[in-house]
């Protein structure tokens, strides 16, 4: 199947280069540019993308914004942020987690990593962090958002203690074959762990089941 990308950044020329090279893999295309945070969310609406490449510092509407609203609208359920950032820098990226964004990468990465990242998205596979570490992920995972709701341990009640366990090694940034040769299970055991604690908690992809590891004080940096 082919991934079906949106393109939002306010570069020109940054937005061209990220479509000749998309266009030119076979199992991927660009479906719209947007320049603002707004038509991000319109385009997003309108073809209903896999993946939207979003930047967060955007004149108008950001991409802080614009994920949030992605994120939150219910017939985009499908759709996957993976959002572009200076992470060391950037201290917003927390709030594109919270969002519900799916993974970030840092704009120095390169063009293999940019395409890896975008097809790991797609298959709702991991929080990307090429250019950072587990603990800085785990640092903007856990600060405390004031505006949102306290997630409490309580949330997790309706996990199996064998899905809190596979859940809480996801979270330390384990892969699935890491956590099957630790358990001593198959990958395919620890991914159904998984989608059951992602159902069971609601969360769209694994991005969002480690963020609320973290909130729940179920894993601690």
């Amino acid at each position: 199947m082919t991934i079906r990308v949106l393109l939002a950044d306010d570069q020109t020329l940054l937005r061209q280069t990220f479509r000749l090279l998309i266009d030119s893999c076979a199992d991927m295309e660009v479906v719209g540019e947007a320049a603002d945070g707004a038509e991000a969310v319109g385009l997003a609406r309108a073809h209903r993308p896999d993946i939207v490449l979003m930047d967060i510092r955007m004149p108008g509407t950001d991409g802080l914004a614009a994920t949030e609203a992605i994120c939150g609208d219910p017939g985009l359920r499908a759709t996957r942020v993976l959002v572009l950032t200076t992470f060391q820098t950037d201290q917003h990226v927390a709030r594109a987690l919270r969002a519900g964004a799916s993974g970030f990468l840092g704009k120095d990465v390169s063009a293999d990593a940019l395409l890896d990242g975008i097809r790991t998205v797609a298959a709702s596979d991991a929080l990307l962090s090429p250019t950072a570490t587990r603990a800085l992920i785990a640092r903007f995972l856990a600060a405390p958002d004031p505006d949102a709701a306290p997630a409490l341990p309580a949330d997790l009640a309706s996990l199996t203690a064998r899905e809190r366990e596979v859940t809480a090694l996801a979270a330390q940034g384990r892969s699935d074959r890491e956590i099957a040769g630790e358990l001593s299970v198959s990958p395919l055991t620890v991914r159904t762990h998984l989608q059951r604690a992602k159902t069971k908690l609601g969360a769209r992809d694994r991005a969002q089941l480690v963020a609320l590891a973290y909130r729940t004080g179920l894993v601690r940096p």
